[in-house]
């Protein structure tokens, strides 16, 4: 990094931290990070670090990153128990998922100033320093390595178009993943791409995406008599609509609206987003169309048409419940959300047509387990096929399958990197 960039980020990182000390509570995204780290180092400070034993530093930026660590963190916990685990993340939306992980230590990560990153490397001590998927803090990993903590990335894949590669983002972030010590990527092309973003080839090696371990173990020991999936099994044919936005939604619900009349399917829908202002369309739009709709919990859901999903946390597991599935973000600029957790219950996927930048998608519409739409009439079309035909709807459910089977074994492949950086 060249000596302007570097102060200019320093000074950027030095103001957010200053920020994150005055700043109010709110109800915004910006104001909730900055909230986050009230007292942030003083927390690393009192963590009760046992010097005696090696400690393992995960990072993973949000709840998506963390879902791909867990599958390594479970093992290193199993395996090595008197290892210390420290976990960090950068959004708030991580905060729950991470308070329920086998860690010893989990926090918000402070922003990468050099005396902020100094002192939670002081406060931890880590022996080895691993990012999960793709961000990697130039300070951060910078001060870890004078430090001579080992640095590792697993499930690290990099999008072909993606602008870390060029202009003020490469310059920034070129050092940073030359300073990693072992990478774990999804695939060979993502193999490359790291490549030519700064690490060291021989450093670099193929052990897949530790997701589909994760969606799979998920999906293997759901109890699916307990008391959430118990109160909605139906026998009529059922879409499960997740992470969706309104821009799904408007194409999803014409379709929905076409296909089947009240009383003859049913459909459960996870907004992204559960909020009043988000979940009362689509209650609007049942109670015009003549679907009898309820919240999930209610007690007349085994009644209802249209299920209203209006909280987090339970979608992973409500997808057990579809005959087909659709994830949404794919009429949304954010893109397409994770269809891989449909896919491990067997569940064939309908998504809509911004889904270029998401590998998983493109495996599921090379085995016909999924099917991208553009428009209603092309769902319409393909709620035929699959909610029309059982022996159609198997076949594709069972590619979906198929396809999360393949890339079973990336924890352990990760676990095994991970090892290496401690040994």
């Amino acid at each position: 990094m060249n000596g302007a960039l570097r102060v200019a980020y320093e000074g950027a990182a030095r103001f957010a931290g200053v920020l994150s000390r005055i700043a109010p509570e709110g109800r915004n995204k910006v104001l909730d990070s900055l909230a986050a780290r009230h007292g942030l180092l003083d927390r690393y400070d009192a963590f009760a670090r046992d010097t005696a034993r090696d400690l393992l530093w995960v990072h993973a930026p949000s709840v998506g990153e963390g879902l791909q660590a867990k599958p390594v963190l479970d093992l290193m916990r199993e395996r090595h128990p008197s290892l210390q685990l420290a976990y960090t993340w950068f959004s708030p939306s991580a905060r729950e998922f991470a308070a329920g992980l086998p860690v010893d230590f989990q926090d918000a990560l402070p922003f990468d100033s050099t005396p902020s990153m100094r002192r939670a490397l002081a406060a931890l001590s880590p022996r080895a320093l691993v990012f999960s998927k793709l961000d990697v803090w130039p300070t951060l990993a910078r001060e870890a390595a004078t430090r001579g903590t080992r640095l590792g990335l697993i499930s690290a894949t990099l999008a072909r178009n993606s602008t870390r590669r060029k202009g003020l983002a490469a310059a920034l972030l070129r050092d940073a993943y030359g300073w990693l010590d072992r990478v774990g990527a999804v695939s060979a092309e993502d193999a490359d791409r790291l490549v030519s973003l700064g690490v060291p080839a021989s450093r670099v090696t193929v052990t897949g995406d530790t997701r589909f371990d994760q969606v799979w173990a998920r999906a293997q020991r759901l109890d699916r008599e307990g008391p959430l999936l118990a109160a909605l099994a139906s026998e009529r044919p059922t879409l499960v609509a997740g992470s969706t936005w309104p821009a799904d939604e408007s194409v999803l619900l014409a379709a929905w609206e076409r296909w089947t009349r009240p009383g003859e399917a049913r459909l459960i829908i996870a907004p992204h987003e559960p909020s009043v202002s988000h979940l009362d369309p689509i209650d609007a739009w049942a109670d015009a169309a003549g679907f009898r709709a309820a919240r999930l919990g209610a007690p007349d859901t085994d009644a209802a048409d249209v299920i209203v999903v209006d909280r987090v946390g339970v979608l992973g597991d409500l997808y057990a419940l579809a005959d087909v599935a659709f994830v949404g973000g794919g009429f949304h600029s954010a893109g397409l959300h994770s269809v891989l957790e449909p896919a491990a219950f067997g569940a064939p996927v309908l998504f809509g047509p911004r889904h270029a930048a998401s590998r998983d998608a493109r495996l599921l519409l090379d085995d016909d387990a999924a099917v991208s739409v553009s428009d209603a009439d092309e769902l319409v079309s393909a709620l035929e096929t699959w909610l029309g035909s059982p022996a159609e709807r198997e076949r594709a459910g069972a590619a979906a399958q198929t396809v999360v089977r393949r890339g079973l074994g990336a924890a352990e492949r990760s676990y095994a990197l991970v090892r290496e950086l401690i040994a």
